[in-house]
């Protein structure tokens, strides 16, 4: 399905901030890597970053907007 690994696709993505940012960039990025979407911490970018498929995270957004719980496999 996915030719190369979340890590190489992610490693050349385009990450971004959300607009809710705080001032002193204390946030979570996102970087769109499809079938991956690549989140990290901007604080501990050395950390690395979790990798999810673009459903999981769909249903994750969609969730949190309408404060539902799922549960993500």
């Amino acid at each position: 399905m996915n030719d190369l690994p979340a890590s190489a696709k992610l490693a050349t993505a385009a990450w971004f901030k959300s607009s809710y940012s705080a001032a002193d960039n204390e946030c979570v990025e996102i970087a769109l890597a499809s079938p991956w979407v690549g989140i990290r911490d901007s604080k501990a970018l050395h950390r690395g970053a979790l990798a999810i498929n673009t459903n999981a995270f769909t249903r994750f957004v969609n969730a949190t907007k309408t404060g539902n719980s799922i549960r993500i496999l």
